[in-house]
């Protein structure tokens, strides 16, 4: 499976024979920089560029192109060399485009000998850099892995190579800039291959005669999804054969149009947390340039009161509003963009992936296959509202989920008291097991419900009502012993039968369908041999088709000390009411999460079940 690589993230490497495949848009040089293990360059012998392509495992293009293929043998690199970094430059002295971020963003592949696609990344985010390390082999306790590295570099390849500690980078980049050249075109005779060039590289494409220079910074991108814009106004967006690029619904990389919407709702994800980070640093980085400018112009004591020095720190809190005004206005923009993108996807959605006030959910019939993925909320950032985003989550559930229903640190999720909280949180509950059962075939998928003091009957209606449900909500000491030992049963039955190669002799009464079990006001009700029940079927049961939906809040078990916490911890937590506590894995923005509940007054919940109940009774 090919891994989507984000900036700062490694990756092993099954193979050491690689080919590295790099698409610019725009005519770049590719290279590599053989380092120690400090990714420190001994001598210019360290570098495959275009005038010196060959180096002991590595073989680089011999020109500049808009499309590159490098060779890597790792078995045969130096034994001092643990760092082999991939570079890209644009070339200077030509009248193209002279920083990256006035291009497309640099779309770099990894695949083995059999053209088998090893790891992909696109470095996006970039602004004023003149050259970049894309990526980085590296050598760690013998094996070798991959990390999607996107240093970029503002002052060129002389700072790139000196960085890496290579003495007289200049004239060495000066050499490889003065060595490149456009390649010759290749004929063919008869299915012959001639090369006009025996220098040339036959793995690289002829250069383009005509390249136009490319204006305006593209921020956003994500793998092999094409650059939208938001309307109006057009003539400020990238074009295509004159035309604005318009967002399209099922653009990414994907096998199916659900597997791409998968890939794009995440892509727009990806783009948020990253043009976010960017102007949170810029705004940083503008307020300590102004605490310490000002700081500079207060050091002197005997210049502190005068009008120059006045001067100085109202040019420096200009210069800062400046510097926060641009970061503000390229946010703005690529929101713009994602807007439009969200504004076209959404509609598009299939039901498991929608909002349910969404078009997918009239028109709802009962599914012949399970999706892919679920939508259990929306995301959103402070800078970013109104626009949300999808979380999805890949199904089968890999672990159980908690709905936490205790105080939130958000006002607008405060409730007058903790019973109206409660009762919120049972109702994302239910809503969440409507959905589950809405998007798997029928008898493929069945609920169970433990609630012990019946304290969920109201939130449980729409379940109840249907007739939709395995089994009556069990309540009391006895009801939450029986449904824990079913459940227990059938996760030591199906591990027993994958273990022993007999997955298809289970018992009648244990079935195939999957079961999601919900859990009511927990630990009421629970003994400690019924929490170790629970424990063990938090940790098993996802692996065997047995899933826990815990709805609860933490400090009511607080009795229980340490004891409880593996539970909490493997359970990914959920709210009722909007909260910001959600962290995304690339920069660590604390996102604000949303709940997917159905509208006030809507009635689709009554379709869906009612649809899911028809479809149940036809099994039978």
């Amino acid at each position: 499976m090919t891994a989507e690589l984000v900036r700062g993230q490694n990756h092993p490497l099954p193979q050491v024979r690689l080919e590295i495949r790099i698409s610019a848009g725009v005519p770049v040089l590719a290279g590599a920089t053989l380092g120690d293990e400090n990714g420190t360059l001994h001598g210019p012998q360290r570098v495959a560029h275009p005038g010196a392509p060959t180096l002991p495992g590595v073989e680089a293009p011999r020109r500049t192109a808009a499309e590159h293929r490098l060779a890597v043998d790792l078995s045969v690199v130096p034994e001092a060399v643990h760092r082999v970094g991939v570079f890209l430059a644009l070339p200077t002295g030509t009248t193209g485009p002279l920083r990256f971020g006035a291009v497309p963003a640099p779309h770099i592949t990894v695949h083995g000998p059999d053209g088998t696609e090893i790891a992909r990344y696109t470095v996006s985010g970039l602004d004023t850099e003149a050259a970049l390390i894309a990526l980085e082999l590296y050598r760690r306790q013998g094996a070798w892995k991959i990390r999607a590295t996107g240093q970029g570099y503002a002052d060129g390849l002389p700072a790139l190579l000196a960085d890496q500690g290579l003495p007289e980078a200049d004239t060495l980049a000066a050499a490889i800039q003065a060595t490149t050249y456009p390649g010759p075109t290749t004929t063919y005779d008869h299915g012959t291959h001639r090369e006009e060039d025996a220098g040339r590289d036959p793995y690289d494409t002829p250069a383009p005669a005509d390249v136009p220079t490319l204006g305006g910074p593209i921020d956003y991108s994500h793998p092999r999804r094409p650059r939208h814009t938001a309307p109006p106004p057009p003539a400020a967006s990238p074009v295509s054969d004159g035309q604005p690029v318009l967002p399209v619904a099922g653009d990414a990389v994907g096998w199916s149009l659900e597997e791409r919407l998968y890939n794009q709702v995440w892509g727009m994800f990806e783009d948020l947390s990253r043009t976010t980070a960017a102007y949170r640093g810029a705004v940083d980085f503008a307020d300590s340039r102004l605490e310490r400018e000002l700081d500079q112009a207060l050091a002197d004591p005997r210049a502190r009161l005068g009008d120059r020095n006045a001067a100085a720190r109202e040019a420096a809190r200009t210069r800062r509003d400046q510097l926060a005004d641009q970061a503000r206005a390229a946010l703005d923009r690529d929101l713009a963009q994602l807007t439009a993108e969200s504004e076209v996807v959404e509609p598009a959605l299939p039901p498991a992936y929608a909002r349910w006030d969404s078009p997918a959910w009239h028109g709802y019939r009962v599914p012949t296959e399970p999706p892919m993925a679920l939508r259990i909320g929306d995301l959103h950032l402070p800078e970013s509202l109104p626009l949300r985003i999808p979380l999805l989550v890949r199904l089968p559930l890999e672990c159980g989920l908690w709905i936490d229903s205790g105080a939130t640190a958000m006002p607008e999720g405060s409730f007058a008291d903790s019973a109206a909280l409660r009762q919120a949180a049972m109702e994302t509950a239910v809503t969440l097991a409507v959905r589950l059962l809405a998007v798997h075939p029928a008898g493929e998928f069945t609920v169970r419900i433990i609630d012990p003091a019946g304290a969920g009957a109201r939130a449980l209606w729409p379940l109840t009502g249907a007739g939709v449900l395995a089994a009556p909500p069990a309540t009391g000491a006895a009801g939450v012993t029986e449904v824990l030992e079913r459940l227990t049963r059938r996760v030591d039955l199906v591990q027993m039968a994958v273990r022993g190669g007999a997955a298809g002799s289970l018992p009648d009464d244990v079935g195939s369908a999957r079961q999601l079990l919900i859990v009511n006001d927990f630990p009421h009700g629970f003994d400690d041999r019924a929490i170790t029940r629970l424990r063990y079927l938090a940790d098993e049961g996802p692996a065997v088709g047995v899933h826990l939906v815990l709805v609860a809040d933490r400090a009511d078990a607080a009795a229980y000390g340490p004891l409880l916490d593996p539970l909490w911890r493997s359970l990914m937590r959920l709210t009722p009411v909007p909260d910001e506590y959600v962290a995304d894995p690339w920069v660590g923005h604390a996102w604000t999460y949303e709940p997917a509940l159905v509208p006030v007054g809507s009635r689709i919940v009554e379709h869906v079940l009612g649809e899911v109940a028809k479809a149940l009774i036809k099994e039978k």
